[in-house]
């Protein structure tokens, strides 16, 4: 029965949602003339997951672009076009995203933004799983598989490994104000459905 809740719990873990940070571009402010997004993006840590939402008015827009039309504010090119006031952008791979207002003049006035994502999986430990422990021989039951052991040897050069494995979490407040954990919410749920399960059982 403990090994049942065990794979429950590891499985509850394994399949955790990862909850992204919601940035919303130049804060309360919003995607607007006047605004430094330079100095906005300063000290941000964007992950893989996370979104941007961009509030305008209806003079502008978002395109996403290549870094040389970022460089020159040409937005012919763009990648993608937003005009719909209330744009949210996930940022769903790691490396540089360029953003800049077509709107004539905005770009070249500081309507840009660059953001460079990280890749939140490669930050995160990965999942240890427990080792399988065989189950014991009863007495009934003989054992015939004869006991043999493989010498192994180590170069006199190598040293034993030592691994250490840091845990970080990332939690964030939604819109309601309620705190949003994510590994952590999953292992609660896990944890709880195992609990079940096992009580029911």
């Amino acid at each position: 029965m403990a090994s049942v809740v065990a794979l429950l719990v590891i499985a509850a873990v394994a399949a955790a949602p990862v909850y992204g940070k919601d940035y919303t571009v130049g804060d309360s402010q919003g995607w607007t003339s006047g605004v430094d997004y330079t100095t906005w993006a300063k000290g941000k840590t964007f992950n893989v997951g996370d979104t941007l939402t961009f509030q305008y008015g209806s003079l502008h827009n978002v395109d996403e672009v290549s870094s040389k039309d970022y460089s020159s504010c040409s937005s012919s090119n763009s990648i993608q076009s937003y005009s719909d006031q209330n744009t949210k952008i996930t940022l769903s791979k790691a490396g540089t995203r360029y953003f800049i207002c077509g709107s004539p003049g905005h770009c070249t006035n500081g309507m840009k933004l660059a953001v460079t994502v990280s890749d939140a999986a490669a930050a995160a430990p990965a999942p240890s799983t427990p080792k399988a422990t065989p189950a014991a021989p009863s007495d009934d039951t003989p054992s015939t598989t004869p006991k043999t052991s493989t010498p192994t040897s180590t170069p006199a050069t190598e040293s034993p490994k030592s691994t250490t494995t840091t845990t970080s979490t990332k939690s964030t407040t939604n819109t309601s104000g309620a705190l949003v954990s994510g590994p952590a919410k999953g292992l609660v749920v896990g944890v709880l459905v195992a609990l079940g399960l096992a009580f029911m059982g």
